[in-house]
């Protein structure tokens, strides 16, 4: 057995051990969103949409079999009615195809899972049928991703240094000089998104404004490595809210699942409208990045002397929290658009106003790949889905790489994406009397 493998056996073990058995009717679709992320955990880091992707696929192809044989939600891609065949199979196989197909180096974990989820069923025509339709269902929503651009390299072009300009920062970044991350992110197509640049947000503050003086002071003091002016608590969330949104939200959306003993297709549909939240937020937040193209904090402040502005004041020597920048432009945040799309998503479900209790055990140490660190406490609550989004925006100001209107603008474009998700995608059916 593979590393990889392995990790995954483990993983899956500590999840299902973990989950309440009321929540047995959504045990697939839980067992699948776990697994399919564990995988893309360890071959990538979650640095790709790859593992996004291809568990946002996956639930779509579950939603649609499901949908196909009498759900209460119309489908994503299959137009089709089923009145036979195991809904299990078909649900179970076309998580299967969509996940094997994206990661076949891990088809004997995926065909185990499989296999335990159709274990009950003992009739071989209800099997096979339930399985075709499970393909079919797989089949239609990846060709409808074919050529959607997710792994597209595109070009950037490096402007001179001046004041509000992204710069480059490879001691900072890790990254090789000339190295720019996400550009062809900017241009991928979205799930809802009718295209990347479909939501605008405003032009960040003008350099000279004392808009902009006052969010580099802010984030100058408390996003500093090993700040005097940061309380505990906003240390704590600084490095709390690391996590992706991809693994935190949908670990949070499993916990919520056994809570409130979702049905297996309200399970399926949530997983389905988190995840396309989450990548569009990806998609629509690096179109932006690249089209104002703004510099970060470790920037500004090591170079405020020749920013145009006698209120700032330059640090040469200044760091972040994070001690790393990420390598690419700042303005919005993605990590604030995304938080702010996956919570839209939740609370769409389960409504706003819904206190809950959220868990993140190990964070990156820095940058990607540097190793994790324990959180403790690991969890913090939230009384609003809001709540949470506009704490996980501001984390990025504490962590000292955003500044305030970059977390600010990331959550409300988080909120526009999320609401386009959610107004045009997997509706509830209208009852032939209620038309």
């Amino acid at each position: 057995m593979s590393i990889t493998a392995r990790y995954v056996v483990l993983f899956l073990t500590l999840i299902l051990s973990a989950t309440p058995a009321r929540a047995n009717d959504a045990a697939p679709a839980v067992e699948w969103n776990a697994a399919v992320l564990a995988v893309a955990e360890a071959e990538d880091g979650f640095v790709t949409l790859k593992g996004l992707r291809t568990v946002t696929m996956m639930h779509l192809a579950m939603h649609d079999a499901l949908s196909a044989t009498g759900s209460g939600y119309q489908p994503y891609a299959l137009q089709e009615r089923l009145t036979d065949g195991s809904r299990i199979a078909a649900v179970s196989h076309a998580a299967f195809v969509v996940a094997s197909s994206q990661y076949p180096g891990s088809r004997a974990v995926f065909a185990a899972i499989r296999d335990r989820a159709e274990a009950g069923v003992t009739e071989p025509d209800q099997l096979e049928t339930g399985r075709a339709l499970g393909t079919r269902a797989a089949e239609s929503i990846m060709s409808t991703r074919q050529g959607d651009g997710w792994d597209t390299e595109a070009d950037y072009q490096w402007h001179p240094m001046a004041p509000g300009v992204y710069a480059e920062f490879e001691e900072h970044s890790g990254t090789p000089q000339g190295f720019i991350f996400g550009p062809g992110w900017a241009k991928a197509r979205g799930f809802a998104l009718e295209r990347p640049d479909q939501f605008r947000v405003p032009a960040p503050p003008n350099i000279e404004s004392s808009a902009y003086t006052a969010a580099f002071d802010e984030v100058k003091m408390l996003g500093r490595f090993q700040s005097m002016r940061r309380t505990s608590d906003q240390t704590h969330l600084a490095l709390w809210w690391k996590d992706f949104s991809e693994n935190s939200h949908n670990r949070l959306a499993r916990d919520l699942i056994a809570r409130e003993a979702l049905s297996l297709d309200a399970s399926v549909r949530l997983f389905a409208l988190l995840n396309m939240a989450i990548y569009d937020a990806y998609i629509s937040s690096f179109e932006n990045k690249f089209h104002y193209n703004h510099w970060r904090p470790y920037t500004a402040i090591r170079w405020a002397d020749n920013d145009g502005n006698p209120e700032t004041q330059q640090e040469s020597t200044w760091t972040n929290t994070h001690r790393h920048t990420y390598a690419f432009p700042s303005y919005p945040s993605a990590h604030g658009t995304a938080c702010a799309a996956a919570m839209s998503a939740l609370a769409h479900v389960f409504g706003d106003d819904y206190a809950f209790t959220m868990r993140t055990e190990m964070v990156d140490v820095a940058g990607p790949f540097s190793g994790k660190i324990e959180m403790h406490p690991a969890t913090r609550s939230f009384e609003r889905f809001s709540d949470a989004a506009r704490e996980c925006g501001a984390s990025r100001v504490y962590l000292g790489i955003h500044f305030r209107y970059d977390s600010v603008a990331g959550v409300q474009l988080g909120k526009q994406v999320g609401s386009q998700v959610i107004a045009t995608l997997l509706q509830p059916r209208v009852a032939e009397g209620d038309r």
